[in-house]
């Protein structure tokens, strides 16, 4: 169920000032102020529904999974603009992801919520994470940056100006990008090993590669249920990851700090979570990272279940 909280007299980064903005999110399991409380940060097309039945992330928030629902109070907040809700941005640029974790902060403030017990998100979900802990240093006791990085990477910068074109200039814009996005999330291996060079293996007289078929089909399913503005608003956030610019500042965070990464991703490479973890050691910081092994790339913290549910479940106990 969704629940409305109003941030009054906002100033975005880019210092636009809004008199309210209203952001939507879903609470499962005990109420608030009951129980640890785990706030939950989306990924590009994901939404507020995390857990449960519809939940995009049920498997590794469920009584099978890592995070139980019963135990732990589960938050997740609606990125403005993503239009689950029902409400559209007029204007796809409005926001910056900093924006977007402050926004967050105030909603958490309004709902009395003065601690988290953690703080998780994967790809730009995880990226907000890293921008939360930042921003409220000591506001969670644990924080789950996954697939991320704390800076959009040269890399990064490269895709989301791709996806930007695509939504500017093709003829089926939200269609075309989730194309080439596919093509981010997953890896030549992974690809390879799937289809095998195999043309109509179904016998539908189409004529086309099944790697062809399965790209089409995820274009056009996207279509059906996500918003070309929304899609805008959320390659837009993307573009805006910055934390900070050096790493060495991520130090002020005083969360326990738990990187998972994982080895084949494109997006989000493994040698800068490496590189972020190896920083953070040397200062001092509360830091671990561990690591996906799969060939499926940046999609696999939503394919390798096994292996994030058990790098996440030491973490939350069942007797807290």
């Amino acid at each position: 169920m969704l629940h409305e909280v109003s941030i009054p007299d906002f100033r975005s980064e880019r210092g636009e000032s809004y008199p309210e903005v209203v952001l939507s999110y879903e609470v499962a399991g005990p109420p608030l102020g009951s129980a640890p409380l785990v706030l939950v940060c989306h990924a590009l097309t994901g939404n507020s529904t995390v857990t449960g039945d519809e939940g995009w992330w049920n498997k590794l928030i469920s009584e099978e999974g890592a995070i139980s629902p019963t135990h732990y109070t589960i938050l997740s907040f609606n990125i403005p603009g993503n239009a689950y809700d029902g409400r559209e941005a007029d204007d796809p640029e409005a926001f910056e992801l900093r924006d977007v974790a402050r926004l967050f902060l105030l909603a958490l403030e309004a709902l009395g919520v003065k601690e988290l017990y953690a703080v998780i998100g994967a790809s730009m979900g995880g990226a907000l994470t890293w921008q939360i802990a930042y921003l409220a240093p000591t506001l969670a006791k644990h924080i789950f940056p996954i697939a991320c990085d704390y800076r959009a990477s040269d890399w990064l910068l490269t895709q989301t100006l791709i996806q930007k074109q695509i939504l500017a200039h093709s003829s089926h814009p939200l269609e075309d990008a989730r194309i080439h996005a596919m093509s981010c999330y997953r890896t030549p291996q992974s690809l390879n090993v799937r289809f095998a060079g195999q043309r109509d293996s179904r016998g539908t007289g189409s004529g086309q590669y099944d790697v062809e078929s399965w790209l089409l089909y995820h274009g056009d399913a996207l279509a059906r249920r996500f918003k070309l503005s929304a899609y805008h608003v959320m390659t837009h956030l993307t573009s805006t990851i910055g934390v900070c610019e050096e790493v060495e500042a991520l130090a002020r965070i005083r969360s326990a700090i738990h990187l998972v990464s994982i080895d084949s991703d494109l997006l989000f490479t493994h040698d800068r979570a490496e590189a972020t973890y190896e920083a953070l050691r040397a200062l001092g910081a509360d830091v671990s990272l561990a690591v996906i092994h799969s060939i499926h790339g940046h999609d696999a913290f939503l394919m390798e279940y096994e292996q994030l549910n058990h790098i996440i479940r030491p973490y939350f106990p069942t007797h807290v």
